[in-house]
């Protein structure tokens, strides 16, 4: 009698992540599983805001368990790690800890004398994305590792300025509450100008002498923008608001790379209507939603109220900001009037363009767990319960069949309709306390085709051991880690996947795993 090969086989793929096989216990003491490395360093690095407390464990822990994962594998697996740090400053979109991880990687493999791999100037220039990046690794290598720089660290710095300095850059970025300068960077690693980018030589020579010598220092006649903003600096203190009100006077600001921030020293004085309507059609979509409150206490007009929710609600822009979905979220739950709720509602969809369309029945469990309720980051207002919901949410409206349901020390269904809005049903969920996982997959697992955990995986124990042994092993479980703790609520095995983050990346793995093919790293599938 054939037992496996049948004309209904079907492979059981694994997805990247893998436990170890040694136990653990979650911080809630239930039974954990023991990642291996890479796992443990990628699930860490996706939810990691750097220096950022978390419910069971404080930000100096976090930050010590991160760089020494970096470091030892940045020795032991440099072409995984490399891959890793520039796909979390690219596509993941995390800055602090993308830098962090590269000055580690590099200052690991110096200690090491390791040349095996990517080279540490190629690191070093991957994960400096914008303007002021370079002056953000150099200030971390100096407080962890002292001034002195290794020539890979330069070359790798100076690689990125040539890429990045230009001089509406410099106005925005280059001021004095900086500890490095563009002159400071500039000194330090030598940078050549690229001579496929004339004016550059001029521009650095001007960064080195408003620097040093700032009662000196003139624009370079190359830099339209630096011209502009020297005339614009020498309009009379007292005729500046009137300039305002002139018919280019918002086209002046916006030539001049006026930013919102500094505008109000230039104006030395309040930020009014007749500034904010001068200043926001050069501002950037994400200062736009930073600045909703603002707008409305200087009364701003509807009619360019309207051009601000349109910008907002744009899809291109929304793509274009490449912000998490929170970030709408958070803006929603703190907009003082209603004529921005629909535009952030909207926003909040397009940056969910990317969850799948699930065939099938699909059941969805959001964690609302008393750790759940730890802001993402100690300078967010949001928090991970709420970022969970939206996505189980999201997840649920997309999918052809799908029950959704909340978890803590209880669990009970949300509900929701073909295309309500996400925002409201977000509102229905609860506080629900501890984290029994196990106990809320066996109360609503009906022979779904797939399960969808989004947690931080601190389940408290079961005697009915890990969520995935209550269900078929043929069954596929993903599982949504938001925190990047230790351990894990569950081993991982064929058709046991776990996704770090909340990314549009996760999402696409589902898809590549539902397709008869096993996940790699997605710095790797970006690569395929």
């Amino acid at each position: 009698m054939a037992r496996f090969n049948r004309k209904s086989v079907q492979a059981a793929l694994r997805s990247p992540v893998r436990t170890t096989g040694r136990v653990l216990r979650t911080h809630e003491g239930g039974r954990g599983a023991e990642r291996d490395e890479r796992s443990e360093l990628f699930l860490l690095s996706v939810a990691n805001f750097v220096s950022q407390q978390t419910f069971y464990e404080d930000g100096a822990a976090r930050d010590d368990r991160f760089t020494d994962l970096v470091r030892r594998l940045a020795v032991s697996d440099p072409e995984w790690t490399a891959g890793l740090l520039g796909w979390l400053r690219g596509e993941g979109n995390m800055r602090t800890a993308s830098l962090v991880g590269a000055a580690e990687y590099v200052h690991a493999r110096l200690a090491a004398g390791a040349t095996d791999g990517p080279s540490n100037r190629q690191v070093i220039a991957s994960v400096l994305r914008r303007p002021d990046e370079p002056g953000e690794l150099l200030g971390y290598w100096a407080q962890t590792h002292g001034r002195a720089l290794p020539k890979p660290v330069k070359r790798g710095v100076a690689d990125a300025v040539r890429r990045l300095y230009h001089g509406k850059a410099l106005l925005k970025y280059d001021t004095a509450s900086k500890g490095y300068r563009f002159g400071d960077v500039l000194n330090l690693v030598h940078a050549a100008p690229d001579p496929e980018r004339p004016g550059q030589g001029e521009l650095f020579q001007y960064a080195l002498d408003r620097r040093h010598h700032p009662e000196t220092a003139e624009a370079p006649a190359s830099s339209p923008v630096l011209v502009a903003h020297r005339e614009l600096m020498a309009v009379p203190a007292a005729e500046r608001r009137a300039m305002l009100l002139a018919p280019d006077g918002a086209e002046r600001l916006a030539a001049a790379g006026m930013t919102w921030e500094a505008l109000a020293g230039w104006l030395q004085g309040p930020m009014d209507r007749a500034a904010w309507e001068a200043v926001i059609p050069s501002m950037g979509t994400m200062a736009l939603v930073r600045n909703l409150r603002n707008f409305d206490e200087a009364g701003v007009s509807d009619e360019v109220a309207a051009g601000v929710a349109a910008r907002v609600a744009d899809p291109a822009e929304v793509a274009r900001s490449r912000q998490f979905p929170f970030r709408y979220l958070a803006a929603y739950q703190h907009a003082p009037s209603l004529r921005w709720a629909y535009p952030l509602e909207r926003a909040l969809g397009h940056s969910l363009a990317n969850v799948p369309s699930l065939r099938g029945r699909t059941l969805i469990l959001v964690d609302r767990s008393g750790s759940m309720w730890s802001p993402l980051s100690d300078r967010s207002q949001l928090n991970r319960a709420d970022a969970a919901a939206v996505f189980g949410t999201a997840l649920a409206l997309r999918a052809a069949d799908a029950d959704l349901v909340e978890f803590g020390t209880s669990s009970a269904p949300v509900k929701y309709g073909a295309g309500e809005s996400v925002l409201k049903i977000l509102g229905r969920f609860g506080n629900l306390g501890g984290t029994n996982t196990t106990e809320a997959v066996r109360r609503h697992y009906r022979g779904h085709d797939r399960v969808l955990i989004v947690t931080d995986e601190q389940a408290t124990y079961s005697h009915y051991g890990d969520p995935g042994e209550s269900l078929p092993a043929h069954v596929p479980v993903y599982t949504w880690n938001l925190a990047g703790y230790r351990a894990g609520h569950a081993p991982s095995a064929p058709n046991r996947h776990t996704f770090g983050g909340l990314s549009d990346t996760a999402f696409r793995m589902v898809s590549l795993l539902e397709a008869g093919r096993d996940a790699d790293w997605p710095w790797v599938q970006a690569a395929a």
